[in-house]
């Protein structure tokens, strides 16, 4: 795990290239305090820098930047490679044997070399963003891997391109000039995060997962990005090609296919453990660990003392079954709190998921003991966990055929009381409510419930749930939101089932947008590398070749992921509803967090700086403030654009 940056066709002093690209790489050194390095080309404005974590292969022999042993291809490179092994294995049947050291990068130089660029990239397993310079053909690649794990931004400055594993690095080169961009502002205040292929500046591309880009330099410009892996294509041969054994079969080759994933990743030269939750995606990954490991795993879990946000407890009831050395540490609001500040480096820009603080807590709590982390993103969008695919399904086909009038006064019945008052209700009903119809959060979830009554197709409902401020072009004066695939029917896969096309779409935008890259500035920001074996392309693929029974099965998800892990944990430890990982956003915004928030949502303040019409900011401030609504996720997104941008 390493940050990586550089630029092409820089048309400075050939002295000045590598302390240019030095300064790009040292704005990364977060993300690799253990090794640095340069590789420039003169006559072309070309440089590759590299900031290393020393993970595989600690020795000097993995220094990068790298050259192949023929000379002919230069690489910086971020990530890991799991198969390298078996790979170099391959390269020596075939002949290779002047191997320099152990690490996955010269292996992949060595597949370069051997096959070439696109069909190395489709024998990879592994998360990875690289560049690659080949020095015979005069053309440079950037790739990134199949889910979208490691980040990399682009773009043109002028004639020059730059590139780097966060946007500090682009912002270090002295062309750079960074113009807001209107329109990704407004998908922030929508969704809470930019996906790919926009980023807060205009001009400036985060390449999408699962493709590479080639830029020749007869050829000027970069061509857009190819695939070597489409998300699209796998789901929907998956359901064209659904997999047809028995629920026993299925869960064996879950069960392998996972193994396999968690053996590969534990891999390393260095202290390994793993972030543990004890829900379910967590949980199975530690005990697959600990089923193949002699020795206790590490375990990580951070606890808060509010209880309707701990989970602490539950992690160290499945720690203490699997028999792994567990550490927790609990937090107070002080020192939860002590983190926002950190948050416009630690995420480069505008991010607005608040899971991101216990997130960066857990990833500090874990690198005073491991340089290796492994966690369990990813099980919700493969396996159908998210509430939202129930909900969404349950209420288009319950009230999709209702007429406009009655959904919208059912929507007003919903709204008369505040969530505060339906929470009250749903405490007094929870022991008559089956375990699986225990939520979190009950009013909040029944407010968003009743702004989607108004949808006209199962998709305009999903786009609610997952949208917090609506009307965006009143919200960010002059913008106009992207065309994503989130709101391009075009885009949208064909597969029946309204489930299965809702987790798709999480797939290719919430997990790699939002969850990926709150785990890896958090991890990276703490110099830890973290690792996610769900996310093996082998088992992306198998979890879309079951049919949805597999997945969803009396009203509960997941269904074949947690028969795997009760092979190996009680059901009574983990089965409890569903809480996700968060913090009091609410109680804090009116609490420790409210003279902040008011200084930056100033009305003054917000029309001088012109990004955001403050009238309908401040209405939905004085009504959280008020208690009667819950708007602290709609204001996260513009404090934390608010707290970036000052």
């Amino acid at each position: 795990m390493c940050g990586i940056a550089g630029f092409f066709g820089d048309d400075c002093a050939a002295e000045a290239l590598a302390p240019r690209a030095v300064a790009m790489a040292d704005a990364l050194r977060q993300r690799g305090p253990d090794d640095a390095g340069v590789w420039t080309d003169p006559a072309l404005g070309l440089a590759l820098a590299h900031r290393r974590l020393a993970i595989i292969d600690l020795s000097p022999e993995g220094h990068q930047p790298m050259a192949s042993a023929c000379g002919r291809w230069i690489l910086v490179f971020n990530g890991e490679i799991y198969n390298f092994q078996a790979l170099r294995a391959e390269l020596e049947h075939l002949g290779r044997r002047d191997w320099r050291g152990h690490s996955d990068t010269e292996v992949m130089l060595a597949a370069f070399a051997h096959w070439g660029v696109e069909a190395a990239l489709q024998r990879f397993v592994g998360m990875f963003a690289f560049a690659l310079w080949d020095r015979r053909e005069r053309t440079l690649t950037l790739a990134r891997d199949r889910l979208g794990e490691k980040p990399l931004y682009y773009g043109w400055i002028g004639r020059r391109l730059l590139f780097g594993s966060e946007l500090k690095a682009l912002r270090a080169h002295p062309a750079f000039r960074g113009e807001i961009d209107r329109d990704a502002l407004a998908l922030l205040m929508r969704h809470g995060y930019i996906g790919a292929p926009h980023s807060i500046y205009r001009g400036i591309h985060k390449l999408p997962p699962g493709t590479f880009l080639t830029l020749a330099v007869e050829g000027g410009q970069a061509a857009a990005p190819q695939p070597y892996w489409s998300a699209r294509q796998v789901a929907e041969q998956g359901q064209r090609d659904p997999f047809h054994g028995s629920d026993q079969e299925a869960v064996d080759e879950l069960e392998r296919l996972l193994m396999q994933a968690v053996r590969s990743q534990m891999v390393a030269d260095v202290p390994l453990g793993a972030f543990l939750s004890g829900g379910i995606d967590s949980s199975t990954v530690v005990a697959l660990m600990q089923a193949q490991s002699s020795r206790p795993v590490r375990t990580f879990s951070i606890g808060f003392w509010e209880p309707a946000f701990n989970e602490a407890e539950h992690a160290q009831a499945v720690a203490r079954h699997l028999g792994t050395q567990h550490t927790e540490l609990y937090v107070t609001p002080e020192e939860a709190l002590a983190v926002i500040p950190r948050l416009p480096t630690l995420y480069d820009e505008p991010y607005a998921d608040s899971s991101q603080i216990p997130t960066f807590l857990v990833a500090t709590l874990a690198r005073r003991h491991v340089t290796v982390s492994l966690s369990g993103d990813g099980g919700d969008e493969l396996f159908c966990g998210y509430n939202r695919y129930f909900w969404a399904s349950a209420l288009w086909r319950r009230l999709g055929w209702a007429p406009a009038p009655l959904r919208s006064a059912l929507a007003m019945g919903l709204t008369a009381l505040a969530p505060a008052t339906w929470d009250s209700l749903f405490r007094h009903l929870e022991p008559l409510l089956p375990q699986n119809r225990r939520y979190s959060n009950p009013g909040d979830k029944l407010h968003k419930l009743a702004g989607t009554l108004g949808a006209r197709q199962p998709e305009q409902i999903y786009r609610e749930l997952i949208s917090f401020w609506k009307d965006t072009g009143r919200l960010v004066p002059g913008s106009r939101e992207p065309v994503t695939v989130l709101n391009d029917p075009t885009a949208w896969p064909d597969l029946a089932e309204f489930e299965q096309r809702m987790m798709y779409l999480d797939m290719v935008t919430y997990l790699p947008d939002d969850i990926l890259v709150k785990v890896d500035r958090a991890a990276m920001g703490v110099g830890l590398e973290s690792r996610v074996p769900l996310l093996d392309h082998r088992v992306v693929e198998f979890a879309w070749r079951l049919p949805l029974a597999l997945k969803l099965r009396d009203g509960q998800g997941k269904w074949t992921l947690r028969q795997v892990l009760y092979r190996h944990v009680p059901p009574k430890l983990i089965e409890r509803p569903k809480m996700g990982f968060g913090i009091p956003l609410a109680e804090w915004l009116r609490g420790p967090l409210r003279d902040w928030s008011e200084a930056l949502l100033d009305p003054q303040r917000l029309h001088r700086e012109g990004w955001l019409d403050p009238d309908p900011i401040r209405a939905r401030w004085r009504e959280h403030l008020e208690g009667g609504r819950n708007w602290s996720y709609y204001l996260w997104n513009v404090l934390v654009f608010q707290e970036w941008l000052s």
